[in-house]
């Protein structure tokens, strides 16, 4: 159990999300109110181009106005990696959650991924669909593409896991502060970049969760993306093996915020 002081934060990106970041928002908070935490939620809005930050806001003001909830919103799209590395800067959390900001991972699996990070001596816990006790509603053609795309890590990169992208994540802070200076993917590969860079770095035990999804086909990762999926994993292959690119720290945010200031921020 958790001491009461122990900051928690759950970073949320957000994409064309429209109303249903609303209900997103409203149920992690509804969770997390049940927890013994000091915790708070950040919201960052990746240049959405329809309702998305306004029903952030909403549910902001919605769930009391807290200064729980912070959100974040800049007007240049720079996809779900960099929205995460961006809401961990703002963030102050010892534990840090990463949870997307659609209704296929409900709030119920929040409370369990904390469980089995505060039960184990790892750094850092990780949602699976291939945990004997997930719960999992998912589509032939995308159980068959993950499967062989999990293949494919395991060969190139001996990651010790049979799930990397399922969109919920929990690690001790220091673990991200080690790893987010080597990141370089922004989109949909930067769980797997995340999770290399981690293994490399010596976070060599990678708790699996058991997880609940209901997949509603309201993410963002479509067939017309495995092309650059694949791309980013074999650039990521490269860095590792042929460049040795993450044994040291690169990039560093203040830099990118330069040409992305937010225009907006409710905090």
């Amino acid at each position: 159990m958790p001491a009461l002081n122990t900051k928690l934060s759950v970073i949320v990106p957000a994409y064309n999300k429209d109303t249903e970041v609303f209900e997103v928002i409203s149920s992690f908070v509804s969770q997390l109110k049940k927890l013994a935490y000091d915790w708070e939620i950040i919201v960052v809005d990746d240049a959405s181009r329809d309702k998305t930050l306004r029903e952030a806001v909403r549910s902001k003001r919605f769930n009391g106005n807290t200064q729980r909830i912070k959100i974040f919103s800049y007007d240049l799209n720079q996809g779900k990696g960099f929205a995460l590395y961006y809401g961990f800067k703002k963030s102050h959390g010892d534990i840090v959650v990463f949870t997307d900001s659609d209704l296929d991972l409900p709030a119920e699996n929040i409370p369990v991924v904390l469980d089995y990070l505060q039960k184990s001596t790892s750094s850092l816990a990780i949602g699976s669909k291939r945990h004997p006790l997930s719960q999992v509603k998912y589509p032939i053609l995308r159980r068959i593409l993950s499967k062989i795309y999990q293949i494919i890590i395991r060969v190139l990169f001996n990651l010790n896991v049979t799930d990397t992208q399922v969109g919920i994540k929990v690690f001790r802070r220091e673990v991200l502060e080690a790893c987010f200076p080597r990141i370089v993917v922004k989109q949909f590969a930067f769980d797997l970049e995340l999770l290399v860079v981690a293994k490399l770095l010596g976070y060599n035990r990678i708790v699996e969760v058991p997880i609940i999804l209901n997949y509603n086909f309201s993410s963002t990762i479509h067939l017309s993306t495995i092309k650059w999926i694949l791309q980013d994993t074999l650039a990521i292959f490269y860095r590792k093996n042929i460049l040795k690119y993450y044994q040291d720290a690169h990039n560093h945010l203040e830099q990118d915020e330069i040409s992305i200031t937010p225009q907006k921020a409710f905090v």
